[in-house]
């Protein structure tokens, strides 16, 4: 039988913002490079390091098919980064991308990311969003190791 742990928080223990989240919705943008999976690949690929994040895994990309009336295919791609994860979906026929960048960070340089992503894309608009993810995550551990 496995051991229990010990709880060791205290009544009222400190909590804190765990992570914080971006999600951009873009419009009107180029479809060529909506289209173009080396192009996604190479933003999954650089952005991490000029934002401060560390890549662990990826990024990994793929040709998605048509899927149905909603998705009418295009590229997807992630790549996990010591912080979280930042992913991306394009839609070329629509020229729409769907992006979110996440990282247990306690910043993030959104006006950046915006602009490369702006950039990257030729995007005419983007819709934002921006989270603060668990807000009442402990600050200290609350079972001992």
């Amino acid at each position: 039988m496995p051991e229990k742990k010990k709880s060791v928080a205290k009544k009222g223990a400190k909590t804190i913002n765990f992570g914080l989240h971006l999600t951009l919705d873009g419009y009107g943008g180029n479809p060529d490079k909506l289209n173009d999976g080396k192009l996604v690949k190479k933003i999954l690929d650089e952005l991490p390091g000029k934002v401060g994040m560390h890549k662990i895994y990826g990024p990994v990309t793929m040709d998605c098919p048509e899927f149905n009336e909603k998705d009418s295919g295009g590229h997807s791609g992630f790549v996990m980064i010591a912080e979280s994860h930042i992913s991306c979906h394009t839609f070329p026929w629509r020229k729409f991308v769907s992006v979110d960048v996440y990282t247990c960070g306690s910043s993030m340089d959104k006006k950046f990311i915006v602009n490369y992503f702006k950039k990257a894309f030729e995007l005419k608009k983007v819709e934002l969003n921006f989270i603060k993810r668990g807000t009442k995550f402990p600050a200290k551990d609350l079972v001992a190791k």
